[in-house]
């Protein structure tokens, strides 16, 4: 068996990697990576490591030559257009090497009417699988909870949630959950159908004073809900020009467009997802 991964030193690569490692042989695991440097440890682990470009069709074509399974993890652009384009490299790489199966990462805010940047392009990959003969499945996340626990000293020491969302609600999954179940699906032939799209999420999702209630709890600290203006939010956070993209993903959760709660994750894994509560519990450490 070949199991080729994408973007496989990334932060749910390495996830990934780390999950499916006890349930295959390490030479079977094929590591699609930008520096190659960063994936020593896996090639004295016994891993094939590659390095491909989304942007270079021919070593994509190479990388996923004769793979069963490969596991496409898409880059971190934050326009649509980019991916759309990096998505049809992958595509035609993909229908001239004898890929046998496409696994697919996907995300929840992928809604014709979401506003968030990137949802056209979540949009686009399902339906442009669905015009294709390959065999795909599509596992999509939720938000991440990974990315709470940095921010929770920050939220606080403003003593609120300030995320633009009025009264809807976010679904969270961890990024190990989500690891796990794909490593899973990638590795179960049954699980493994064609297009069939599986949604990770856990068994709630929050309203911001639900979730300033977690933070409180997890922290020991008082911790409200008091929103910023979506432009205001767009200005606090655009550290690498990002601040448009994840207050458009906010404009979107105030529509009520990541509020998705599945039981997938069960149906994969058997059990339900870690809750965000504990979650958080173990792996936020005061400083």
């Amino acid at each position: 068996m070949k199991y080729a991964i994408t973007g496989a030193t990334g932060h749910l690569g390495q996830q990934i990697v780390a999950a499916i490692k006890p349930l295959v042989d390490p030479s079977d695991l094929y590591l699609g990576v930008h520096t190659p440097s960063k994936a020593q440890a896996y090639q004295q682990e016994g891993m094939q490591v590659m390095a491909i470009d989304y942007q270079q069709p021919e070593r994509l074509k190479a990388f996923f030559q004769d793979s069963d399974v490969l596991i496409y993890i898409p880059s971190k652009s934050h326009d649509s257009y980019s991916r759309v384009q990096e998505f049809e490299n992958v595509l035609a790489a993909v229908q001239q090497a004898n890929v046998q199966h496409l696994l697919v990462m996907g995300f929840i805010a992928d809604q014709v009417n979401n506003p968030f940047a990137l949802s056209a392009f979540y949009g686009y990959v399902p339906r442009r699988l669905a015009g294709t003969d390959l065999n795909y499945t599509i596992v999509r996340n939720a938000l991440y909870a990974d990315p709470l626990v940095p921010y929770l000293p920050e939220l606080i020491e403003r003593h609120n949630v300030i995320y633009p969302m009025g009264d809807q609600v976010l679904s969270f999954i961890s990024q190990a959950d989500s690891a796990a179940a794909f490593a899973k699906v990638a590795t179960t032939p049954a699980l493994l159908q064609r297009g069939r799209i599986y949604t990770l999420t856990q068994e709630q999702a929050y309203t911001m004073p639900e979730l300033a209630a977690v933070l409180s709890q997890v922290s020991g600290q008082a911790i409200g809900y008091q929103p910023v203006s979506l432009q205001a939010f767009s200005d606090m956070y655009n550290q690498n020009n990002e601040g448009p993209m994840l207050a458009s993903m906010y404009a979107g959760g105030a529509m009520g467009l990541l509020a998705t709660v599945s039981d997938d994750y069960q149906q994969i894994m058997g059990e339900p997802a870690q809750s965000l509560t504990d979650y958080l519990q173990t792996t936020y450490r005061p400083s």
